[in-house]
Order: C-alpha cells, then structure tokens, then sequence
C-alpha cells in the first residue's frame, strides 16, 4: 500500500524558507516509509519568501533593488515581476524591506522603525510598468500604520507647527494633517491589492501595537503609546485622505477597525487609505496551487511553522491547512519549533497532533541553526510513533 502524504508548511521565520522545510520533512517521512508518495506544498502567507515563491509560481522573476530599512539604513531588497497575460503585475513583500529580521536586536523599538521602504519599493515597482501591485505584509518590524510609505509615495505628514513627521510610530500622536497633493499620480491608475490577516485590525482592545507590539520590543509604556498613535492616525487618514470604500456595503473602510487594517504594524490601513483593497491573504496567496484538492487526495498531512500559539488559529498557515484537511477527512500533525500558550487551540480547527522539534533545551541561535535537522528528525520521531501505533492497533482490537 502506498502512503500519500501532504506536506505543506510554513517558513521558520530568521531560518528556513516554506520550500527548505518541506524538504526536511521529506527527508524525515522517507527514513521511515521510503516508498511514500509525497506532495510538497510550500505555502506563503505574504511574509518572508512571498514575492520568490510567486515569482516562481507565476512565472516571473525577482527584481532586485535597494531600499531604506526598517531602521533607517539602506538595506538589499527585492520585488517581484510576474508572468501571464494581462497588464503587467507585480509582488512587493514588505518582509524584505521591513521586516523584523531587518532589524537588530539591539534595536528593535517599533516606535521607530519604518515602512519607508515599502514606499521605495511600490515605486519601483510602478517605475517597472505594473499596474497592479499585490503586496504581502507579514512577518513585519514597524508599527507606523504605514505612515513611511505613505512618505516615500509623495504624502506629506505634518504636526501642528507644519513640519515633516519624524519617521516611526511614536512620532504618530503629533500628526496634525495630511496633504495628499504630491502622491504619485501613477497609484490612481493602478490596482493595489493587500494580501492581510483579516484577524489584524489598527485600533482598539485587539489592536496591532497591543498584540503585536510587544513581540516586537515595546515596552507597555511604548504599546500605549504607539496605539495612541494609531488612532490618531486613523483619524487624519479619514479626514484628508478618504479611504476606499467597502465594496460590499459602499461605505467608506473603517480604518480603525476593518478587517487587516492592522496588517504588518498598520501598513494596511496606510495603504487602504490610498485606495488599496484589503484582502484575506488566502484568497490571494493560494490562487492556483489547487491546495484542497491536493489535501483531499492524501491520507495524512503534516504543516509546520515556527511558534504554535495562540495566534496560531488567527490566521496562520497551519491553521489555514488543518481547516482545509480536516473538511476532506484528513489527519494534520504540526511540526513547531516552539510550543507556547494557547497552543491546544488549534484542535478546535482540525490538528490531530502536534509537537515541538526541538530534542532538549538551547540557546535560540543554536535552535535556528540546526532547524532544518531537527524537523527531519521530529518528522522520523513521529513516522515512528504512528508506524507502532499501526501495529498495536490490531491488538487492541
């Protein structure tokens, strides 16, 4: 009997990319059951590796560039062209021009980092002919509502004495208006899409800065601050810049809390606010992959991804996965580098099992090192564990 197995998982953010994990629980699974037939579905969820695995999907390529960084300091970037009939289009991940892993250690402070770059790199984007500009947010170290790019597309942000904001969100509750005169005109004749979270929103109890703010290294003080912020940008934006309407109802997007307007620190409510749509990431990121039906043709799946949380049934991958799997019939295993609180909701979504990878404690440099040897080895561990249950089964019977 041949055993065909899905393996479709997430990156490990700083560590490995969604295509390298597949592998390594490829070669996990193999050491066990050598004659699987195996289906390796690397998923983005528009974080690190998004604008790649389109290009690669979509018959496009990379386009390499620099941009200003999350801290101020060029950084190499890259945006992706696509392939296909129709205008030309184009993937802008702000990972890679904003992410967390952009910015070191020693100064991760998200009131001031920016989204400057991913300003840059929608004008390179527009400089290379696209109109139409999906950009992935996901996997972020800024929480400026999106205020850099905003700058970097030609707004200006002033306070109350008519001078430039400084750049990061903490600058934000001094924001007194916006003047949309100098935006690049190119961006009213272009589509702009946002593949988001639609679980992030800017303001309120579940806002970006209190959810997130912390991960990346505000203090409580600073996450008051920062949603301080956030809400008095929400309202400038309103006020001087009407944002798109909501196609379903025909009313304006409420900035502070639609769906995915907290995306990747409050890009999404930036973008919004100039006429980009906000969308489920899914909707868009797993167009053509054919992912049910190559779930529902398995009889096992296993998804991965770096921390099972929480936040983990808000949105990510293997949440997404385990949802799809467990409406076909099928088992899910998730493979994590870490288990933290609120893990064990993920099988109120269809996770069978889970586990972490990692075999004894240690340092989290020597953890992301070696992760692509520790999956292989959790995947053989529980290959192992479901070939004995196999055979007990009959016994117990």
């Amino acid at each position: 009997m041949t055993h065909r197995i899905a393996i479709a998982p997430s990156g490990f953010k700083e560590s490995l990319s969604a295509a390298r994990v597949a592998e390594a629980i490829a070669v996990g699974v193999r050491r066990v059951i050598p004659d699987a037939e195996l289906d390796l579905i690397p998923l983005v969820d528009g974080g690190e590796g998004t604008a790649e695995a389109l290009a690669l999907a979509g018959g496009g390529r990379l386009v390499p560039c620099t941009a200003t960084g999350p801290v101020g300091e060029p950084v190499a970037s890259h945006f992706a062209l696509l392939g296909g009939p129709g205008p030309l289009a184009a993937v802008v991940e702000m990972a890679a021009v904003a992410g967390l892993a952009l910015v070191p250690p020693g100064l991760r402070h998200p009131g001031a980092t920016t989204t400057y770059g991913v300003g840059e790199l929608i004008r390179a984007a527009l400089d290379s002919g696209a109109r139409r500009i999906l950009i992935g947010c996901g996997d972020s170290g800024t929480s400026d509502g999106g205020a850099g790019a905003l700058q970097a597309l030609g707004a200006r942000l002033a306070d109350r004495h008519g001078r430039e904001l400084r750049r990061g969100g903490e600058a934000l509750h001094e924001l007194e208006r916006i003047d949309a005169s100098g935006l690049d005109p190119r961006l009213a004749r272009t589509e702009l899409l946002v593949a988001c979270n639609p679980y992030n929103v800017l303001c309120g109890k579940r806002g970006v800065a209190r959810v997130f703010g912390p991960q990346k290294g505000a203090t409580p003080a600073e996450v008051e601050l920062l949603s301080a912020g956030l809400e008095r940008l929400a309202d400038v934006l309103t006020r001087d810049l009407a944002p798109a309407f909501t196609p379903a109802t025909g009313a304006p997007v409420d900035l502070r809390t639609a769906p995915g307007t907290g995306a990747s620190g409050g890009l999404g409510a930036g973008l919004a606010a100039v006429g980009a749509r906000l969308l489920p990431r899914y909707d868009v990121l797993l167009d053509g992959l054919d992912l049910d039906a190559r779930l529902a043709r398995a009889d096992f799946v296993i998804t991965a991804e770096g921390a099972l949380d929480s936040q983990t049934v808000r949105g990510k991958i293997p949440a997404e996965v385990a949802r799809r799997a467990h409406a076909c019939g099928v088992p899910v295993l998730v493979l994590a580098g870490t288990i933290g609180p609120g893990a064990q909701d993920v099988r109120a979504v269809g996770v069978d099992a889970y586990s972490s990878i990692l075999p004894a404690p240690m340092t989290l440099v020597e953890a992301i090192g070696r992760s692509g040897e520790f999956l292989a080895d959790a995947t053989e561990r529980a290959m192992r564990i479901m070939a004995l249950g196999t055979r007990l089964a009959p016994l117990a019977a």
